[in-house]
């Protein structure tokens, strides 16, 4: 055994002072820390929209420490907020890509932790956010696993405000399908879960009561009112989009789309 040399009277083997060394530097407390510190920065990042910064960030955490359920779903997310902010920019195929590797990252991490309601929402988000991209059929045959994948959010956490905005939303999306394709959906797959924009407006006004200033959920909301030809309570939702401070990165973006619906609204008495 090689051995190191302290001082005049004192040697020590090297092996044992590596391990300890070693021991200190990467023992589950290290790393524990620097998964804290890497998820931090990132979130901040991810607050001022800037998502692929904070994917990129992540991506060498989690090779460093591969299965760690956190980084899974928070590597998820931001790919699917990025790939959304990129949509006009990029092709079909880019977009698609993208929304399936936020799904990827977003399967591991409810294999791992299969009662915690983020995961679950993740993988609803960048499913909802692919099936947009996918021709009639299939769009179909992804409804039926992104009802159940949200339902499970809510199950394991019914004041997941996110996941019952993605609920909302697929009620209000299934509900106004054309007639053909309910048609070749009940043919093919025999049908689809049940689906109302009733059941969108209750599920939004339950986000809303938990997170009545996100301008998002007003958004929505309004956007399902109009469906159901209500332009009065539509046109309220978005003059509250409008009033609500802004306090997110994509606030800008949403304020700028009620702005425009409300001026339909206008135009049409």
């Amino acid at each position: 055994m090689i051995r190191i040399r302290l001082s005049k009277n004192v040697i020590l083997p090297i092996a044992p002072i590596a391990a300890l060394i070693f021991s200190v530097l990467f023992s589950p407390a290290s790393a524990q820390q620097d998964v804290a510190s890497v998820v931090a920065r990132a979130d901040a990042l991810y607050d001022t929209g800037e998502y692929l910064e904070a994917a990129d960030l992540i991506r060498p955490a989690l090779a460093a420490a591969p299965g760690n359920y956190i980084l899974l779903w928070k590597l998820a997310d931001n790919l699917a907020e990025w790939a959304r902010i990129e949509s006009e920019n990029s092709t079909k195929d880019e977009s698609e890509a993208r929304y399936m590797e936020a799904a990827g990252f977003a399967r591991q991490a409810v294999e791992i932790e299969v009662e915690d309601a983020e995961g679950w929402y993740q993988l609803g988000k960048a499913l909802g956010r692919l099936a947009l991209f996918r021709g009639g059929k299939e769009k179909v045959n992804m409804s039926k696993e992104i009802k159940e994948v949200f339902e499970k959010a809510i199950s394991l956490d019914s004041q997941h405000a996110s996941a019952l905005h993605g609920l909302a939303r697929w009620h209000r999306e299934v509900a106004n399908l054309g007639f053909i394709l309910k048609a070749a959906a009940k043919i093919v797959f025999g049908g689809l879960p049940p689906a109302s924009n009733e059941e969108s407006v209750a599920l939004f006004q339950r986000a809303i009561t938990l997170e009545p200033r996100d301008c998002a959920h007003h958004l929505e909301l309004g956007k399902t009112y109009l469906e159901m030809r209500e332009k009065e309570m539509a046109a309220e939702e978005f003059e509250t989009v409008l009033s609500l401070p802004e306090s997110d990165p994509d606030d800008p973006e949403w304020k700028a789309e009620a702005e425009q619906l409300l001026s339909k609204i206008r135009r049409r008495g």
